[in-house]
Order: structure tokens, then sequence, then C-alpha cells
């Protein structure tokens, strides 16, 4: 394969590590901090997870080195979605545990979690691991998304581990896999295994995050990749002066990224699910909201504009979500048949009608015809509504057609709308990681090795203080369990990590909140550019605009 000079000039970046991690391995011990508790539910998760829970957050400092001494064989699982930076927790876990011994060994379990269950394996050295440093992606082992969660697959998980003589897993994902990595290492703890499971906070969606965990990995590198996109668009918006354009991005449950990149670029529009939810929002508002932005610009003569559209914000629409769920009992069961040998749309639509409530057909009525018919696309595994189907960014900019029309027959509005569409996601998640996200996730990777050096289990990888220089980013560890509460799943109550969602007496939200009305009308727009890995620190290394307000900086 032929290097491109961005390439060679990538592998050859050496990423910070946070000044306690750079004494060298035998100068590194652990401070011991207060026992914790979980985010909820703090009974029934003790009693869920007797063996890890209560542990004491802990970090690393200058001093002797008191661990044990012993030979690590250490496997490592990618898990979910991909995020920039992934590779370079695997080159920070590899160079940390041979820097220890060169005698330890790393596995990289391939495709996800199902490689740990099939025992699908490579065992990393340097020239396979010096191929991806510091670059984007997850192709170093690629991924998956089979959950751990059953006994049988435990128990599978357990004979692997044994016949390789492993003595610890490292499994980097999000919520979701870092979960199964807390129920897989209480497993491992009660069955006396030996075997420790450390967990790295990875996904691009940002709600991974809480008190101890300031970002996920990814997210970063993420939304500077979205903002130069959307940077670029708003400056062809005002070189052409003739489009509005809808962008949605990424972000299924939390709006962090669509925050991040208004943010970042100051669109006129930027839709927050959460701040939806909180005002019960109907889709009639939301439309003349952004209409009411048309309209302002129009009358300056300004017939275009950029507005950013988060993933699932339809889900936050009380009045949508009431549809979905009328959607899903219309369909359930064999009924489904019934509806699917219908052979036209104009039967369909009459199936629709009578079976919806009045409330629910009122909504329904108002949707585009592309956007209904894609409500009763394909269903997901448990035969409900894939809302991540529905096109909300056209879904928007037909609703705010429809108002402008209405506003043009009234004498109100005698401006031009022409809309455009974007959707930007997977843009995102196989980037070269920024400086940041390259520092950062070779950091989690080297602190994961040092938490399974001191023989934690059940802990997550913790790096802080990231809003300053990586020289004063503090390491250490912290039970999976304090991030927990018990949430209802599948008809039955799971522990799980509580998902962070955008906070809306938060920094950045007060900030976009207090400039968003100017941004409606006036063309504010930000061009980011393309993310910078050379020159000064001030342009390279720094953070978020949201990592930065949090911190007040």
């Amino acid at each position: 394969m032929e290097l491109t000079p961005l390439q060679k000039a990538r592998y050859e970046y050496n990423p910070k590590l946070p000044g306690m991690l750079r004494h060298g391995i035998s100068e590194i011990c652990v401070k011991e901090g207060a026992q914790t508790s979980s985010a909820a539910d703090q009974e029934k998760i003790q009693a869920l997870f007797p063996n890890t829970y209560g542990k004491k957050e802990i970090t690393f400092e200058k001093g002797s080195n008191t661990s044990t001494p012993k030979k690590q064989v250490v496997g490592v699982i990618l898990s979910g979605g991909q995020a920039p930076g992934g590779h370079n927790v695997v080159c920070g876990l590899y160079d940390a545990l041979k820097a220890t011994d060169k005698e330890n060994v790393l596995y990289g379990f391939k495709g996800g979690p199902s490689g740990l269950l099939e025992d699908d394996y490579i065992i990393f050295d340097d020239a396979y691991i010096d191929q991806y440093r510091n670059t984007g992606g997850f192709d170093i082992i690629g991924s998956g998304r089979t959950k751990l969660e059953t006994q049988e697959q435990f128990a599978v998980a357990a004979e692997v581990c044994k016949k390789h003589g492993i003595t610890a897993i490292v499994i980097i994902g999000g919520d979701d896999s870092n979960t199964n990595a807390a129920v897989l290492a209480e497993y491992f703890a009660a069955q006396g295994t030996g075997v420790q499971v450390i967990g790295c906070p990875k996904t691009i969606d940002g709600d991974l995050k809480n008190e101890d965990i300031e970002a996920s990995f990814g997210f970063d590198t993420a939304t500077k990749t979205y903002s130069e996109l959307i940077g670029n668009i708003e400056r062809d918006a005002n070189s052409a002066k003739k489009y509005w354009h809808f962008i949605k991005v990424m972000g299924r449950s939390a709006s962090h990224v669509a925050l991040e990149c208004a943010l970042e670029t100051q669109p006129n529009i930027c839709l927050i699910s959460e701040e939806v939810s909180a005002k019960k929002m109907s889709l009639s508002q939301i439309a003349d909201q952004i209409a009411d932005s048309v309209s302002a610009r129009a009358e300056k003569g300004m017939n275009f504009g950029v507005a950013i559209i988060p993933e699932g914000v339809v889900e936050f629409v009380p009045e949508f979500s009431a549809l979905i769920a009328e959607i899903n009992e219309l369909l359930a069961g064999s009924k489904a048949d019934a509806f699917n040998a219908l052979s036209s749309w104009k039967e369909k639509y009459a199936f629709i009608e009578k079976g919806l409530s009045s409330e629910a057909m009122a909504v329904f009525a108002i949707l585009p015809e592309t956007i209904q018919q894609q409500l009763f696309l394909e269903r997901d595994p448990h035969g409900n509504v894939q809302v991540s189907l529905i096109e909300s960014e056209k879904l928007f900019s037909a609703l705010v057609k429809d108002k402008l029309e209405q506003r043009k027959a009234a004498g109100t509005y005698h401006g031009k709308f022409n809309a455009l569409h974007h959707f930007f996601g997977y843009e995102g998640r196989c980037a070269f990681p920024s400086n940041f996200d390259a520092d950062y996730c070779y950091s989690l990777g080297y602190n994961a090795f040092m938490l399974i050096q001191y023989g934690y289990n059940g802990y997550l990888s913790k790096v802080s203080n990231l809003s300053k220089p990586a020289e004063e980013w503090v390491a250490g560890g912290m039970p999976i369990t304090k991030m927990m509460n018990m949430e209802r799943r599948h008809g039955e109550d799971k522990p799980v990590i509580k998902k962070a969602l955008v906070e809306l007496d938060g920094k950045p939200f007060q900030y976009f909140e207090a400039h968003r009305a100017q941004w409606a009308v006036e063309t504010s727009y930000i061009y980011p550019g393309a993310i910078q890995y050379y020159g000064p620190a001030s342009v390279c290394d720094i953070t978020t605009r949201t990592l930065a307000l949090e911190k007040g900086e």
C-alpha cells in the first residue's frame, strides 16, 4: 500500500502523555480516593455487582511502582461504532505493556466481542502496530456490535482466556459496551478466574460523559470534521446566496454533536433535541421557528441559510413519539402481514387512517408522503419503527416550505426558498484523529495497562483535566459501576451506564441560547477549516468549544 505524505507524517507523531505517566513505568504509583456508589439505584446495582461495586477511585502519581511483577497476557476488543483514535488506544496499551516487560503479550480479538467468543485473534508485534499509529478507523482488528450479556457467553469468554493464559481484557466502546465490560468483570470475579476487565470511553456522540468522564474519545475529531464541512457549506451558501442547507448530524439520543458544531460554525438554526423535549415542542412549532429565520433573512435580501438537525430529534417531539408508539402497536404481530399484503400506498394509507387515533392521524397527515412511507419501512428486530431511517432534514425543510407558502398567501413573506439536504455521519467516524484525540486515546490505552498492572477489575480508564495541556492531564481509574443506574430495556430492568444528554442549564447550551437569536437573522458564520496537525499548540491542540465552555475557558 502506497502511503501519502500525511500518513507518513502521522505515523511519526509522538502522542503526548499526562505528566505522571511520563516518568517511566517503574516510577508510577497509585493514590486511592474515596469509595464510590452508583449514579442511582444503589441497592439494586450493589446486589447485581457484589464483587466489583463500591471500589475506590484511583489516580496515578510519580512514585515507586508497588505492583506485583508478573507476565501479562492481555486481550483487546473494539466494540460498537467507529470513533477516531481507537487505534491509538491499542497502541498506548501495547507500548505500556511492552515497556513493562518485553515478554508481555497483546491479543487483538477480531470483529468486536464476537472475536473473543469465537477465539478469532491476532497477536500484535511492533511491525503490525506501527502501521496504525495516529490513524483513523478500527481496521486494525475490526469492530462489532455483539453484546456480552449472557452466562453462556461469559463461560465461553472465560474458557478462551484460560486457553491463552489471558490475564486481562480491555474493551474499547461506548455506554453499552462498557456496561457489558462491567458485567463481564463481575462474572470473572465471581468465578475466581483472575481475569481483569478494563473499559475505555468511546463514542463520537459525546453521551458517555459525567463528572468523571469529561469527554469520550472521537467526539473532538468527529465534530471538527463535521464543522469543517458545515463551514464549507456556509461559505458556499454565502457565496451563491440562493439555498437553505438542512444538515443532519449524528446523535441518536443526545445533541452534543449538533451543539458543538453550532458553537464552532454559528449556523442560522440548530435544533437541540433535549430542548424540544423539555418545551414539548410540536413539529409545527419547530417549523415556525425555522420559518421565522428564513423570513427575517429574506427581508434583508438573504434567501439563504444553514440549519443543523440532530439525527434523533423527531423522537423528542412528544406528538411524534406518540405517533411512533401507535404505529408500533398498529403493526404488532399478524397485523403487519395484513398491512404488507396491501399492494398500493393508497390502500395502506386507508389502513393507517383507520387504525390511528385522530390525534396521531393529525400529525401523520402533515408529514410529506416520503416521510410517511419511511415510517413503514423495514422494522427493527423488535418490530418497531426504525426512527434512524427517517430523513428528518427533509422532513423539516418540507414543513418549513409549507409554512412559507401559507405566509406568502397571507402576504407576510415575499422571499425565495430552495432547500438542499445533507447528512454528515460516517464522514467523521474514521478520520485521522486530531492531536487532542491522538494524545487522549494513547493516554487512555497506556493508562489502561497501568490499571491492569495494579490489579484493578471492572474499572474505566480515566484521563481528566482535559481542557489543559496534556502535561497537566490527570490519569487514573474509576469503577464502571459508579456510572450506572437501572433502566427498562425490552421489558426488563437492567443495569446500564447512564447516558449524558445536553444539559439545558449547562454553559455550552447557555452560550448557544444567548447568541442564537442573532445567528438566526445575521450571517455570523465561522469557517473552521480542516483539522490542523502541525503548527502552534493554540491551533493544533485545542479542545472542543463544549469542553472549553464547561471548564469556564
